[in-house]
This record gives C-alpha cells, sequence and structure tokens, in this order.
C-alpha cells in the first residue's frame, strides 16, 4: 500500500487547514488509518484515527475538540481537517495504515506510512 499525503502549508495562528492522505489500496475499506506528526527534535506523536466505516475516532488530548478525522471510502481518502491551530500545532504530518489489529494510539500498530506534509502555524 502506498500513502500519498498532501495539502500542508502555513497557516496563522487560528486559522484552519485541511490535509489529505490517499491510498492505491484496493481494501482501504478495511482498515484504520491515522494520522501522526513529527516536530524538530520530538518524537512522532498520535494525533487521529479512524475505523474502518468512520464510525469510531480518535484522538490525541492535545487536538480533541480542534481536529476532526474522517474518510471517505469511494475515494481511499482520509482527511485530517484542523481548526484554531496553534504554533505547537508544526510539524511533518504523517498519514499511516494500521495493521490488521493493534492499538490505534500506538506508532507500532501501523505498517505502512506517507511520506508527510509539512503544517506551519505562525503566531
Amino acid at each position: 500500500v502506498q500513502l500519498q499525503a498532501s495539502g500542508g502549508g502555513l497557516v496563522q495562528a487560528g486559522g484552519s487547514l485541511r490535509i489529505s492522505c490517499t491510498t492505491d489500496g484496493r481494501t482501504f475499506s478495511t482498515y484504520y488509518m491515522g494520522w501522526f506528526r513529527q516536530a524538530p527534535g520530538k518524537e512522532r506523536e498520535f494525533v487521529a484515527a479512524v475505523a474502518w466505516l468512520g464510525g469510531s475516532t480518535y484522538y490525541a488530548d492535545s487536538v480533541k475538540g480542534r481536529f476532526t478525522i474522517s474518510r471517505d471510502n469511494a475515494k481511499n481518502t482520509v482527511y485530517l481537517q484542523m481548526n484554531s491551530l496553534k504554533p505547537e500545532d508544526t510539524a511533518v504530518y504523517y498519514c499511516a495504515k494500521r495493521k490488521y489489529t493493534g492499538d490505534p494510539y500506538q506508532r507500532a500498530s501501523y505498517d505502512a506510512w506517507g511520506q508527510g506534509t509539512q503544517v506551519t502555524v505562525s503566531s
């Protein structure tokens, strides 16, 4: 499975941005998808995840209430809508495909990664 993230950019604090991740997998609807981020000098951290049909979602406490993850299985695409952005949200954002099972919050549960898209929030 190949993952292609897009939509990053520069935005002012308080602004919004939507990033996307498209896959080439014909079985996209059968696995969870997640977003992680990595800021300079920091570990890659969990941001959000969504279950097969979008009925269950998971968020890091730092983004809960501000970010929304969703998916369109017909388009093999997962989205991350980011509102009320803060400078501390600045990072490279990576989409990832979860293994058949595993804790959606844990990086080790994912076995395929996109190339990342840069999100920069200015103060």
